[in-house]
């Protein structure tokens, strides 16, 4: 089988992750995040050789990630990184609450821009702060950041801003001029930008990604980014992420982590994400490409079999934020596709008002899965 080869249905059931624990075995389920590849091959060997030595302790308080890190941004977005301004954390959710236990306090008020990765509310909320909500301008296809949103939200006694870079679920890359004007305002109101950039490495032909620290010196003074192989490699649970700054301001809040943190980080997720990055990019290559032929695929998919369905391609990872509503199934779609179809997808109202009549769907999967998803939805019309 090569790196590729996604396996038949019958074996993939046998993974024991939420993605194929969550549903009974006549469902095909299209929701979590987690791709079906199998482990690129640099990864998996990396992985074994832990094993095979009984390499199973604590993560080490090394530079291997912080330099991974840094030697993958700069070959893959022209992009330089201090190793030193490099923290090693669990997974981005929990470096993202991290940060904000540190930047705002109980009451106050933190930006998102629906509809958008349902976890933002839940880690707000967690730290005790408000949701203050700038959604997202235009529509499927020709999404973007509400500017004039956001400076409304921002001067309304703001602490920080939860920025998804690309943006869940809707495949937006950001532009690099949308980035800047972001990072002026956050200046101008003394907003933190929290900068979720955990599928940077899945964006696709015809876009290019954007660090949100590398637009400006606005930029850098206010923001946090938050990187991890576990989208591009599908590692989540494996337990690596990274919080990256660029200036003295934002660090002194990482540097207040507890220096516990990095044993609260996965070893084996440390091991796979430097193997990742560092020897992963032809895996990587040959995923984007697929998730390339997978995109347009699902847009011929709907085309031909539920035309009322409006899609927007996504410019970056494996999810797609489809338009239900004209179909008539109400503001859980997903809900009724569950039921009818057996088939399960993520329910759009859960990423926020905006999203009612929408769902999301997983296409990180063989094409022919993804066909027999639309067929069995058109089907139960």
């Amino acid at each position: 089988m090569s790196d590729l080869s996604i396996p038949p249905l019958a074996e993939l059931r046998k993974r024991r992750s939420a993605k194929w624990r969550t549903f009974p075995d006549d469902v095909l389920p299209l929701p979590v995040a987690e791709m079906d590849f199998p482990l690129a091959h640099p990864v998996a060997e990396a992985l074994r050789e832990a094993v095979d030595r009984s390499d199973t302790g604590y993560a080490a308080p090394t530079g291997d990630l912080a330099d991974a890190v840094s030697g993958y941004a700069r070959r893959a977005w022209d992009w330089t990184i201090d190793p030193g301004q490099v923290r090693t954390v669990a997974d981005v959710g929990i470096g993202m609450v991290e940060i904000l236990r540190r930047v705002v306090g109980p009451g106050d008020r933190v930006v998102v821009s629906p509809p958008v990765y349902e976890p933002f509310a839940w880690w707000i909320g967690e730290v005790g702060a408000q949701v203050v909500e700038a959604p997202l301008a235009g529509g499927p296809g020709a999404w973007r950041l509400d500017l004039d949103a956001l400076e409304r939200a921002f001067a309304g006694h703001a602490a920080a801003y939860l920025l998804c870079n690309p943006h869940n679920p809707v495949g937006l890359v950001h532009r690099r001029e949308d980035l800047v004007a972001l990072a002026e305002l956050a200046d101008r109101y003394g907003v933190h930008v929290l900068s979720d950039e955990i599928h940077a490495p899945l964006v696709l032909p015809g876009a290019t990604f954007v660090p949100f620290l590398s637009v400006s010196a606005e930029a850098r003074r206010w923001g946090f980014s938050f990187l991890s192989a576990s989208k591009g490699w599908n590692l989540a649970g494996l337990k690596a992420a990274a919080v990256v700054t660029a200036d003295p301001a934002p660090k002194r809040y990482v540097d207040r982590l507890s220096p516990h943190s990095l044993y609260r980080t996965g070893h084996l997720g440390v091991i796979a994400t430097v193997a990742a990055f560092t020897e992963g990019g032809p895996w990587l290559a040959g995923v984007v490409a697929a998730l390339d032929r997978n995109r347009t695929l699902l847009g011929e998919l709907l085309a031909q079999s539920l035309p009322g369905a409006r899609y927007g391609r996504p410019e970056a990872g494996f999810l797609a934020w489809i338009d239900f509503r004209a179909l008539g199934w109400g503001d859980d779609p997903a809900a009724r596709i569950l039921t009818a179809a057996r088939v399960a997808l993520n329910s759009g109202h859960r990423y926020g008002p905006t999203g009612a009549g929408f769902a999301r769907l997983n296409f990180g999967c063989a094409p022919e899965t993804l066909t027999e998803a639309i067929t069995r939805i058109a089907a139960s019309r």
